[in-house]
């Protein structure tokens, strides 16, 4: 691979948290790992010392990676933060797993020179690391164990900006050539729940970015790092400025929202087109329950959608989708605002938006409560209340109560409840892989159930959802035709993706266990690994495959032409779409290998029981192939044939170059993606027989 000429800064920073040291590696090795997962999967792999050790074990290695497009104005990638690591969340099984991050991380700490960090070993006291510029400082952090995230922050900015008001001119480190701005330190930190170890906690940025699908933030806890500040005054170079700014320019005429355009200026209840909703900023806080709220849009560095809000009160900010929605049964919509907040606020990780409904039908039942077989004091007859949220919040905050246990995980709560094997089997319990709940339906939406368990976690990518479930569902519910047919979307998605063939996105009984749907599955893996989790592209908007907006006339995205230009803007290098592809499938294949080592075996990648048995009750359109015609289907009544999937999964491992029968990547894969170094140690690991 040539050199770079843009885009890294050509350090990486190795944190000890053991001994209290660090130590500056050149990033230049591990550019042809790219940046964010694939960088950090390198670092991780050569850094961790035991594949079989657990996420609190001190052996275990959190890399923190930026990538070539962070820090730069590439329209919605600037911002954003890839995390790897051994994490707690994936049950029972703890797999290697990533979580992404928005916000200001990633440009501070390439800000301060470096396009990675490596988090190694335990401290034994709580512990806070400082970086400004070259200078690095492991400070004690007794005195903010146990504050919320939110505090803490606030706390670490009032020290390091040394009291100026927010806006002014401040020294960095009170040196002469120390160096000064008027920005707040990019901070990352953890909450109680983290503290002490929870699965459900997060690692918080600024007011609502989290890394939280993952667990780090209890692997945080347990290696006693309480946060991790970044704040510099190095330049970005990329390799052709002029380009990146042309790029950006050209994306935000014809792919982004037009302020001055009065159709667009505002939501029209009467014009529920996805993609005219998903561009105007700040659609998605609290749902469209916020529109009479006082606020304005809010959004992480760089990004053309600014998706979130900040509001006049200060309660709420930045909040998101299921973070939103997770009291969405309270009395009001002021107690389901305050209750996001403040579970923000303390750093519990917020998609598991179901299981307070859950929580409610064990109680109806007779089941919970106190003196029930599940014992609970929590104000249960006070549901809905803020009463009642702030007691169940603050029980998992402290671990007492059901939050001690719910703490680790919803499934672990409901197998040590001795729930797990009946509810999951009803489907009461809609948690179908990984201890993730049900985002959505895996016996149907397969690009994301199947993504999902043949990988780490729930994969929460949304590039063909929006298309092929939200744009039908949407303008369905409002009584109007979709805004494009079924076979319009389906070739549409065959275009931007390069796979050519419509039937990928056939969702019929027979198209989801089809060689084609293999295909559609092998592509998303391979993008996202290498543009949304390795350049690190915001998957609310990359692959930018369809526009529904009425300057877009032939509806085509901006995938897959953008992303190679914006690539050698950055990076001064070339690569081709399909090159990037094969980027993917290799930083797929390593994690395979990375999964392999931990123990995974084909009888682990299997779905929760009522994903077999269980038919689908709900309205689900999609685009489906049958008799020869088109349609947006309600799929209702279906189930996920198990031996058709089994079939599937054999075949997709064959695809991939992976040992049909154990999954696991072969000698001659391995070598032909340069990562015979990964053969060997499956080799030493006696998976090779």
């Amino acid at each position: 691979m040539a050199k770079a000429s843009g885009g890294y800064v050509g350090k990486i920073l190795i944190l000890d948290l053991t001994n209290k040291t660090s130590e500056t590696i050149d990033s230049e090795p591990y550019q042809k790992y790219h940046g964010g997962h694939g960088m950090g999967q390198a670092l991780f792999f050569e850094h961790c010392t035991d594949f079989t050790c657990k996420p609190y074990d001190p052996q275990n290695v959190i890399v923190c990676a930026a990538s070539p497009f962070s820090g730069t104005p590439i329209p919605s990638s600037s911002g954003r933060m890839e995390i790897v690591g051994f994490g707690s969340r994936p049950q029972p099984k703890n797999w290697f797993v990533r979580s992404g991050m928005g916000g200001r991380v990633p440009n501070a700490m390439k800000s301060c020179g470096y396009d990675a960090v490596v988090i190694k070993g335990a401290s034994s006291t709580p512990v806070w690391v400082n970086v400004i510029n070259d200078k690095i400082e492991f400070n004690d952090a007794t005195d903010l164990w146990g504050l919320w995230t939110d505090r803490t922050q606030e706390i670490l900015w009032e020290r390091l900006n040394h009291g100026a008001p927010d806006g002014e001119w401040y020294s960095l480190d009170h040196t002469r050539d120390g160096g000064q701005s008027t920005q707040k330190p990019a901070i990352m930190c953890i909450g109680p729940v983290s503290e002490k170890m929870g699965a459900m906690g997060t690692i918080t940025h600024d007011a609502n970015h989290h890394a939280g699908q993952s667990g780090f933030g209890g692997v945080w806890g347990s290696k006693k790092l309480k946060a991790l500040s970044f704040l510099g005054t190095h330049s970005i170079e990329v390799a052709d400025p002029a380009a990146l700014l042309n790029l950006r320019i050209e994306f935000q005429k014809e792919h982004a929202y037009k302020v001055d355009d009065p159709i667009l200026e505002t939501p029209n209840p009467d014009l529920p087109t996805y993609g005219i909703i998903t561009r105007h900023p700040g659609f998605n806080n609290i749902l469209w329950s916020t529109r009479n709220m006082i606020s304005r849009p809010s959004g992480c560095q760089a990004c053309v959608r600014n998706c979130r809000r900040n509001f006049d009160s200060g309660i709420g900010n930045e909040s998101m989708c299921a973070a939103s929605l997770w009291y969405q049964v309270a009395d009001s919509l002021d107690v389901q605002v305050r209750a996001h907040d403040m579970m923000n606020r303390i750093g519990i990780n917020g998609f598991e938006s179901t299981l307070m409904p859950y929580l409610r039908n064990l109680y109806k039942m007779g089941v919970l409560g106190p003196g029930k077989k599940i014992e609970s004091n929590l104000p249960w007859e006070r549901f809905g209340s803020w009463d009642f949220v702030e007691a169940f919040l603050l029980s998992m905050a402290n671990r007492t109560d059901i939050g001690d246990v719910l703490a680790d995980g919803s499934m672990v709560a409901f197998q040590k409840w001795g729930r797990w094997e009946e509810d999951s089997a009803s489907g009461l319990a809609a948690w179908p892989n990984w201890g993730y709940v049900q985002h959505y339906d895996p016996r149907l939406e397969v690009e994301w159930s199947y993504g999902s368990v043949l990988g780490d976690r729930d994969i929460n990518e949304h590039a063909i959802n929006w298309h092929v479930y939200w744009m039908p569902l949407v303008t369905m519910m409002a009584g109007q035709a979709p805004l494009l047919t079924a076979q319009e979307v389906a070739q549409l998605l065959a275009d931007g993706t390069g796979l050519g063939d419509p039937m990928c996105y056939d969702y019929s009984e027979e198209g989801i266990y089809s060689d084609a749907k293999i295909k559609a599955i092998a592509w998303h893996r391979h993008y996202s690994r290498f543009w949304l989790q390795s350049m690190l592209m915001c998957d609310w908007v990359w692959p930018n495959l369809i526009e529904y907006g009425p300057e877009n006339g032939d509806n085509h995205g901006a995938t897959p032409n953008f992303e190679p230009k914006a690539y050698k803007a950055a990076t001064g290098l070339d690569i081709t779409y399909e090159e990037s592809l094969e980027a993917g499938h290799k930083i797929f294949t390593f994690d395979k290998a990375i999964w392999c080592l931990q123990g995974r075996k084909p009888e682990d990648e299997v779905f929760t029981e009522y994903v077999y048995t269980q038919p689908t009750t709900d309205y689900y359109p999609l685009p489906v192939y049958k008799d020869g015609e088109w349609s947006f289907d309600p799929n209702m009544g279906r189930v996920l044939d198990r031996e058709k999937f089994e079939d599937v999964k054999h075949r997709f491992y064959e695809l991939e170059g992976w040992d049909p029968q154990t999954g696991v990547p072969t000698r001659a894969t391995l070598e032909s993606m340069d990562l015979g170094f990964v053969a060997d140690k499956l080799q030493e690991a006696g998976l090779y027989a």
